[in-house]
């Protein structure tokens, strides 16, 4: 049901999922006023280890004829000095400098959201990765190694409830929202995403078959997974800042075939590598700090410029917003 891609851009056989170097972790990063949101997502894409792994064999840049602001440059420069450079804390000046290329919305002086700046980080390195290809077709923009990486294939399947007529559309994401308004748990928030609703009153849909408007049943799955499978749980309660403060429970390894489109087969383990939290009573305030696994196998709490050792148990007790699995 899916058109295929007339050209591979990054060959997916050239991703190594497993650090090539194992080290100690690397830098903290300075606070530049209000940027801690910035700070906790450069982080967790730097201990993504195929991200790393690319990013640090340079190839990107060796090839990159961009001239002006490119968000894979950049991450590369960031990511070589974070885990190569002997120093501690790290200023990442030249992110906070291009800041209102990589998303409109932000101001070096003013806070953020975490999610947000995650959206417009990976959707700024997607266009990096395209720049140098004109009149690539759809499904070739999802060849990029960022897509080959963080992205995977959703299938919205609709149904009338008049003549039982199907439809399926597919979707690629880089990213999945989370509904935690009742979930209490991360399978949980998984399991009401992919139960089918149903479209009716103002949400009915008209029938190609039946040439009206019916009702009718929506059921996202997961066709296809992803690499490195993101995660947002969604804690804004509503459009005034109001904040879902629960806890979330998450496990550190996560089967994704309950979800799939097909759900016959072999488990399909994801293994938790980074999370990020939010401290503060409504979204629009308080501090962002974040859980990274090094290439050494520990994980370490990363709040700006402090890199502190941690077990498993206080990563998996935290008030988790954004997770991050690795297949």
């Amino acid at each position: 049901g899916m058109a295929l891609p007339q050209r591979i851009l990054f060959p997916p056989e050239e991703i190594c999922m497993d650090w090539q170097q194992r080290q100690r972790p690397g830098a903290g990063l300075c606070n530049m006023g209000s940027t801690c949101y910035i700070n906790v997502v450069l982080q967790c894409l730097t201990y993504t280890p195929p991200l790393a792994n690319y990013l640090l064999s340079r190839d990107h840049s060796q090839l990159c004829h961009r001239q002006g602001f490119c968000m894979m440059c950049i991450m590369e420069a960031h990511v070589r000095k974070v885990l190569r450079s002997s120093a501690n804390v790290i200023w990442p000046r030249a992110v906070v400098r291009d800041l209102k290329f990589i998303g409109e919305e932000f101001e070096p002086d003013m806070a953020g959201d975490a999610y947000e700046f995650l959206r417009c980080a990976l959707e700024a390195m997607q266009r990096a990765c395209l720049s140098g290809s004109s009149n690539v077709d759809i499904s070739s923009q999802t060849t990029t190694i960022i897509h080959q990486i963080f992205g995977g294939f959703l299938r919205l399947r609709v149904t009338c409830l008049s003549c039982q007529a199907v439809s399926d559309s597919y979707k690629a994401f880089l990213h999945v929202l989370l509904d935690i308004k009742a979930p209490s748990s991360l399978t949980t928030a998984l399991e009401y995403f992919v139960t089918p609703k149903k479209l009716d009153g103002k949400w009915c849909l008209k029938c190609s078959k039946c040439e009206k408007k019916v009702s009718a049943s929506k059921w996202i799955t997961v066709y296809h997974v992803p690499k490195v499978f993101t995660v947002c749980l969604e804690r804004a309660a509503d459009h005034t800042g109001k904040k879902i403060s629960k806890i979330v429970e998450y496990p550190e390894y996560l089967d994704l075939r309950p979800y799939m489109s097909d759900t016959a087969g072999e488990p399909l383990l994801y293994s938790l590598y980074a999370l990020v939290v939010h401290s503060g009573d409504t979204c629009l305030d308080g501090h962002f700090f974040c859980y990274t696994k090094a290439s050494n196998g520990q994980w370490y709490k990363m709040d700006d410029e402090s890199v502190d050792n941690c077990g498993i148990h206080a990563v998996l007790r935290q008030q988790a917003y954004l997770l991050f699995y690795a297949r």
